[in-house]
């Protein structure tokens, strides 16, 4: 019997084997990463909702009774931010709805370091589309003056500067996104609230500056100011970048910004306006998306919405300006035109692609038609979100001017740098 030929073993190529060990190598990196990140990731949001868990006694208001001032303080604690000038509180404290219904906010007081035997004028922050989760509001973040790192400026000039969250965003309930009436109630109670902090020495005299969503509560806060709050005087008001004529954006909006900012829109404005359904302008897989959407913060919900735009998956089945009762209500939501009397400053950058510059020209061109008294600042290559640090230090002297009793020299004979949009109204 003849025993059977062993086999003889193959050689590979030095160079093949090498290449084999580079695949599988990378392949076990790859692996490696993957695992990483997901066990990164897990932890992360893990060591996240502890510490959400650990602030939230703080935004609990369930001790407090419905009824009481709006504007009144109830609850402050330090927040722990490197400051050179000032330190930071948060703050919780009463507001009101447009309709006059009981709402309570959360927010951050920021107060100089420096004495002052003079009240001390305050300027009131009114931060952008930051999505509506808990723990999307400023004050429960990990870094609560990523949108205003420039606050510190401002309380060496020896201002108080306060944040509010709006009501419904750190604190229980909806957050009335894009709501004009409701959201200028929320700044204008916390400029109150401030007042009531014994060490802060606040004036009575403020300036309020909002960027994006804030931009659009600023103007509605200029509008409501002196019948609403006629204990205080608004000297001024700064809107960067604001989401002003609200069915131009609507209209100009692409799909991506539809899943970020409409998402939210659906959720807001049915809570507020009971004449509206979802389901006359979202596509099936908008409607079944849009809460959980709207419910993440910024970040999180732009990843979905890149997703689910390379997929070609739409929010609206039709424009919402074409819907007779949205379009009602996004011109009733669009900012109001403010007074000649009152100083007005509006900032934009040319390479905005969330706000388009084109609407924000609209807007000041139908201002300097009213006869408002508006001043521009006009920049070129920055982001929608980096548009208030880069004009920090020129709004900053702006708002000190308008402490200071100096007369706003209005832009309204200058050209625009950009056609304005067409006006839907």
């Amino acid at each position: 019997m003849v025993a059977p030929k062993k086999q003889a073993k193959k050689k590979h190529h030095p160079i093949v084997l090498k290449f084999e060990h580079f695949i599988i190598g990378s392949v076990i990196a790859l692996i490696a990463i993957i695992v990483l990140l997901l066990t990164g990731t897990t932890y992360s949001k893990i060591s996240e909702y502890r510490r959400q868990q650990g602030i939230q006694p703080f935004y609990d208001t369930t001790a407090f009774s419905e009824y009481g001032k709006p504007g009144e303080a109830l609850r402050t604690e330090e927040l722990d931010i490197p400051l050179s000038n000032g330190k930071a509180q948060r703050i919780l404290y009463r507001s009101q709805k447009s309709d006059g219904s009981p709402t309570i906010s959360s927010g951050m007081v920021f107060i100089p370091n420096t004495a002052s035997d003079t009240p001390r004028p305050v300027v009131a922050w009114a931060h952008g589309t930051v999505g509506m989760g808990r723990e999307c509001a400023p004050s429960r973040t990990t870094n609560p003056i990523s949108a205003i790192s420039f606050v510190d400026q401002m309380l060496a000039r020896g201002w108080i500067v306060v944040a509010t969250d709006y009501a419904g965003l750190g604190t229980a309930g909806i957050q009335a996104y894009l709501v004009g009436g409701d959201e200028s109630r929320d700044v204008i109670n916390s400029v109150r609230a401030a007042r009531e902090i014994p060490q802060s020495n606040a004036s009575t005299n403020y300036a309020v500056w909002g960027h994006s969503q804030g931009g659009h509560s600023a103007l509605f806060t200029a509008q409501t100011a002196t019948t609403y709050a006629p204990e205080l005087s608004l000297v001024g008001t700064v809107a960067s970048a604001p989401a002003s004529e609200i069915p131009e954006l609507l209209n100009d909006s692409s799909n991506l910004l539809n899943w970020v900012i409409g998402s939210q829109v659906l959720v807001s404005w049915p809570a507020n306006f009971p004449e509206l359904t979802t389901e006359s302008v979202t596509t099936k897989v908008g409607n079944n998306n849009y809460k959980k959407i709207a419910n993440q913060c910024i970040t999180n919900e732009l990843f979905e919405a890149i997703a689910r735009n390379e997929v070609r998956q739409e929010m609206f089945k039709t424009n919402p300006i074409n819907d007779p009762a949205w379009k009602s209500v996004a011109e009733a939501q669009t900012a109001p035109i403010l007074q000649p009397g009152q100083p007005l400053l509006v900032a934009e950058s040319l390479s905005d692609k969330i706000i388009s510059p084109n609407v924000t020209a609209l807007y000041i061109q139908n201002a300097c038609n009213a006869k408002s008294n508006v001043a521009t600042i006009w920049i070129n290559n920055v982001t929608h979100m980096k548009i208030p640090s880069v004009i920090a230090p020129q709004t900053i002297d702006w708002i000190a001017d308008r402490f200071a009793g100096r007369p706003n020299v209005s832009s309204c004979d200058q050209q625009l740098p950009i056609t304005p949009a067409k006006n839907l109204n």
